[in-house]
């Protein structure tokens, strides 16, 4: 350690109270935390790039200061797919301050890692009220059946209206109409339940109908439309 004349000429006072940290909520208790083994947490955060073409949604499960599980989402972006697929693999098994000062390949994740640590290490999880925590898979879960990111689409113009495109519930076949050509339901298939069907077994256009449904009052529609094509 190197010091400066003008400190070395100094006196020493002593520095008096020091409680260290302050505590943090983690998984259901207060802790003090002094090291990145301190921290642990399950939270989510959303990231963009600098051009803001693209946006990321990144989900860690974090166990004695290590990345145990993650979940990338990225949307709007074709080349951020690949990324998400480095960054699967570079995120587990790295302590969040080796994560932080990785590069994960695309700007947006990195900036979604960035508001992760600042929330976990600030005590700010969503599992901070959580005695014990959450399990490895708890990111997983959030998924759902069919394992696909909860995804919204809808386009419009001023000169043909509104057109939903992608729903909570699945991928939207048709838009209802009344009357008045105003939207008041629609069809949607769910593809994950469809891919999953398929994959035990099931005719495809039996999968297809099971996987299918109807929001809103459909059935009262004056006519329906394909929100692709018409």
């Amino acid at each position: 350690m190197q010091y400066s004349s003008e400190i070395l000429e100094m006196c020493r006072v002593a520095q008096g109270t020091n409680h260290g940290p302050a505590p943090i909520p983690q998984e259901g208790t207060w802790t003090k935390a002094r090291e990145i083994s301190d921290i642990n947490g399950l939270t989510h955060g959303v990231g963009w790039c600098a051009p803001q073409q693209g946006a990321c949604k990144l989900t860690l499960n974090i166990k004695k200061g290590i990345i145990e599980e993650a979940l990338v989402e990225t949307l709007g972006c074709t080349g951020m797919t690949h990324s998400a697929a480095m960054a699967s693999e570079i995120l587990t098994g790295k302590t969040i301050l080796e994560a932080l000062n990785t590069d994960l390949v695309c700007d947006a994740i990195n900036v979604a890692m960035r508001e992760l640590f600042l929330q976990i290490v600030y005590g700010r999880s969503q599992s901070a009220f959580s005695e014990g925590g959450l399990p490895i898979g708890a990111g997983l879960e959030d998924l759902g059946k069919g394992l696909r990111s909860v995804c919204g689409t809808m386009y419009g113009t001023k000169a043909k209206g509104p057109r939903y495109l992608e729903m909570a519930e699945g991928y939207v076949k048709e838009i209802a109409l009344d009357a008045n050509d105003e939207i008041i339901g629609y069809s949607f298939v769910n593809l994950g339940r469809m891919m999953d069907a398929i994959k035990k077994g099931v005719d495809p256009a039996e999968a297809l109908q099971g996987a299918s449904g109807t929001y809103g009052r459909f059935k009262e529609a004056v006519k329906t439309i394909d929100p692709r094509h018409e």
